[in-house]
């Protein structure tokens, strides 16, 4: 018996015009099976390569769309040196009948991709939705990723906060919203200009075990939602502590994450994101609230879209096959 799979590059993947929008709805669909308790999905385990590079192994099973799988993904921040970028990583997924290798993906895109829409599923439910102001503090892929994801939603945008260490990184964010959105772009001096006026912010700068936090409790409005995809990299405790609900993707994993070192000191958890999605508990309640949803990203997340991703490729008969056995 012959076993082939379908390799899809990074090219293959974007030859597929795949829509933010669809993106969030294949996210949103795995975040109402996680609140059914109908998905299977291990926090992730990982190595740690010296005191900021990791490569995490993510495996996932969503039933209801056949989707099963692992996403294989490292962060190197250095990574710029050598002219790389600082996610790399690959995706299987697999046959839910036989358990055989059905394809193999580059995940990078996916994950930047996945992790704005993510963001944009949770904004649904916790900013306000008169929100103009979007801000963001690291102005890379997910810089880009969560604004387009963000703006899918919340087409009332006007105005984008942004904030980089790295001035060129700033500037090229900067023109490349101005020209794609036609959103006003503040380049701010400083991490406060970014937080204190924005509805919804967003911090994506790199995962570090022993973080060097910058936000204050003081630049913590009222209304806000704020949505750190880098951990508790950038939020002092008692910024995390002003919010009035605190939510996570994923409880048991942000629990396992604490037990191996990291969140040292965060609020009680209001909720899982699944368990607002599904409406078991409650999402913004007033225009004043002040919310945080940490999000760790999540393999449900990658194997949602990368099913969808290989049943389109399959259908336009995009990728390569190659002999597995």
């Amino acid at each position: 018996m012959t076993v082939e799979i379908l390799y899809l590059s990074r090219d293959d993947i974007l030859e597929l015009q795949i829509n933010m929008s669809d993106i969030i709805n294949w996210v949103e669909e795995a975040f109402i099976e996680k609140g059914h308790g109908r998905v299977q999905m291990p926090p992730k385990p990982g190595v740690y390569i010296g005191n900021e590079n990791f490569i995490h192994a993510m495996p996932a099973y969503i039933p209801k769309i056949e989707a099963v799988g692992i996403k294989w993904i490292s962060g190197f921040p250095n990574n710029y040196k050598y002219g790389l970028p600082y996610i790399l990583g690959l995706i299987v997924i697999n046959d839910t009948k036989t358990g055989a290798p059905l394809a193999v993906m580059e995940a990078a895109w996916i994950t930047a991709m996945r992790t704005g829409a993510a963001t944009a599923v949770a904004a649904k439910y916790l900013a306000r939705k008169d929100s103009t102001s979007f801000g963001i503090i690291g102005c890379g892929v997910e810089g880009r990723s969560n604004l387009k994801a963000v703006y899918t939603v919340f087409p009332s945008l006007e105005k984008v906060y942004a904030y980089d260490i790295s001035r060129e990184a700033l500037d090229r964010y900067s023109n490349e919203v101005s020209k794609e959105y036609g959103l006003d772009v503040i380049r701010a001096e400083h991490p406060k200009e970014v937080v204190t006026n924005s509805d919804i912010i967003v911090t994506a700068t790199p995962i570090v075990k022993n973080p060097n936090q910058i936000v204050e409790a003081a630049w913590v409005c009222d209304g806000i939602f704020a949505c750190p995809i880098d951990f508790d990299s950038y939020w002092k405790p008692e910024a995390m502590h002003a919010m009035d609900k605190f939510i996570t993707d994923d409880v048991d994993q942000l629990l396992y994450y604490k037990s191996h070192g990291y969140f040292k000191d965060i609020p009680d958890i209001y909720a899982d994101l699944s368990e607002i999605v599904i409406g078991k508990k409650k999402g913004r309640e007033t225009d004043d609230e002040k919310i945080m949803s940490m999000h760790l990203g999540l393999a449900i997340e990658d194997m949602a879209v990368a099913r969808k991703i290989y049943d389109i490729a399959i259908k336009k008969n995009v990728g390569k096959w190659l002999k597995l056995m």
